[in-house]
């Protein structure tokens, strides 16, 4: 049977695991088996537990650190699979900021298996990033099976919980992105309609192309209006035509807050 191939660069992981290098004294990785829900989802979770003082990176990793990378197949018809990002922390790296999880993190993830009977076989490859002093690159190879029967499990619950809320869910009013070009790509500046989150606010803009480099957001705010100005450079040097609607904007705040905007509109 011809394999289902998919390849994404957000953290997914299914061990049983093989790795070329022995990496088990910093990074250990479990599988939380989950559930298969009543539209024959599967909802399943890596839990990665790191040595003390270690940390890994979020989706998006900020100045310095190492993004995940996955890639899978399966004989069964898996559509896509879906990552739900546990609130991350944004940190100081050698000077640089930095965004991620210290000592470890469970990310829970919906495979998306409607009419799938049966188990699910996974076979691929998870790279990501650990670091304390320095970075290592871990590249794992998986070769497990979801099962069709499972159970809910609070620690993935409480994962799923632990998601930043929606724009609905923060009562987030307006989100306007002006842009204007550059000698090598544009600038966009992000005006959000939302009350302060937290004493500390940091911003994380994701274009829907990931060719796309982006500076660290220049934070600002004016009573209920938050700005967010980034420079964006193409791979051509050049300014481009920019999707509005497909930009992901995330709001850090203090005490492990955070607001996930999808789109905004022309000023």
């Amino acid at each position: 049977m011809r394999k289902n191939m998919l390849t994404t660069a957000l953290l997914l992981a299914l061990p049983t695991v093989s790795v070329a290098q022995d990496y088990s004294d910093i990074a250990r990785f479990e599988v939380l088996p989950g559930w298969r829900t009543p539209a024959g989802d599967h909802i399943s979770a890596v839990k990665i537990t790191l040595a003390p003082g270690w940390m890994t990176y979020w989706r998006a990793p900020g100045e310095a650190g190492i993004p995940p990378q996955f890639s899978f197949s399966s004989d069964s018809a898996i559509a896509s699979i879906t990552p739900h990002w546990p609130v991350p922390h944004v940190f100081d790296d050698a000077g640089l900021r930095s965004i991620g999880y210290y000592d470890g993190v469970i990310f829970p993830f919906t495979v998306a298996a409607g009419g799938v009977i049966g188990d699910i076989p996974l076979t691929g490859e998870l790279t990501i990033g650990v670091c304390e002093e320095i970075c290592i690159p871990v590249t794992f190879a998986f070769d497990t099976v979801l099962p069709q029967v499972g159970a809910h499990d609070a620690a993935i619950t409480d994962a799923l919980a632990d998601s930043p809320l929606t724009r609905s869910e923060a009562n987030v009013g307006d989100v306007i992105c002006a842009i204007e070009p550059i000698s090598d790509g544009l600038r966009m500046t992000a005006q959000i309609d939302v009350a302060q989150l937290g004493a500390s606010e940091f911003v994380v803009v994701e274009p829907s192309d990931p060719r796309i480099w982006v500076s660290q957001a220049d934070v600002g705010r004016e009573g209920a209006t938050l700005s967010a100005t980034v420079e964006m450079v193409h791979p051509s040097g050049q300014p481009f035509a920019f999707d509005r609607s497909g930009v992901r904007i995330t709001v850090l705040g203090g005490d492990g807050q955070a607001i996930d905007l999808q789109g905004c509109t022309a000023d």
